[in-house]
């Protein structure tokens, strides 16, 4: 999908578009980015309604882009691009071929910090949404599992330092994923997810 040689390989699943990178960016790269994502980025400690009750989040978030976007009951107000930011999304884009005009970011603190079964099919992403995901810090398990069809087993890939996660076409109609919480030892680790939100 790209010509840097940091290539995006597909991975096999059936109603999905889904590539891997596991060293999109090497280890060097991803160290610095790391340390300026935990050091510049306005990390907030959310909390969202579950069963009537306000619960705070099992992680550190935090918006940027140039539009507003809704989940969970949750209002997130855009914060202008950092520079940092916009780096990464140049490169994404190159890689994906595709455009973004927000990024979502989480701080996953300890394993005990986690994110349960979803699919990003808010009516703002649009038909087919792109959603490409970058990922610095310790390693995390992240699972995907197909909404309806019993024949299709669940898929786990090792999200490492570095690596770049992108989805695309029907996968968030017919597939759910999440971060399950580990009692592993494992480093902190920052997501974004890059996305592109209408209206």
């Amino acid at each position: 999908m790209n010509d840097t040689g940091r290539k995006l390989k597909p991975v096999p699943l059936p109603d999905a578009e889904v590539y891997f990178s596991a060293h999109f960016f090497n280890p060097e790269q991803s160290d610095v980015y790391l340390q300026e994502l935990l050091q510049q980025v306005n990390w907030q400690q959310e909390s969202i309604k579950l069963f009537g009750k306000l619960q705070p989040m099992p992680r550190l978030t935090a918006w940027y882009g140039d539009k507003g976007y809704t989940y969970s009951g949750l209002e997130n107000k855009p914060q202008p691009w950092l520079p940092v930011l916009q780096e990464l999304r140049e490169q994404v884009e190159q890689a994906s071929r595709q455009q973004y005009n927000s990024v979502l970011l989480n701080l996953y603190r300890t394993g005990q910090d986690s994110m349960g079964w979803h699919a990003d099919n808010e009516r703002e992403l649009g038909q087919e949404p792109s959603i490409a995901s970058l990922s610095f810090g310790g390693e995390r398990r992240f699972a995907l599992k197909h909404r309806s069809r019993k024949d299709v087993d669940a898929l786990r890939i090792t999200l490492n330092h570095g690596s770049l996660l992108l989805m695309q076409g029907p996968t968030q109609h017919h597939w759910l994923h999440h971060i399950p919480k580990t009692s592993k030892p494992v480093q902190p680790r920052i997501n974004l997810t890059f996305r592109y939100v209408h209206g």
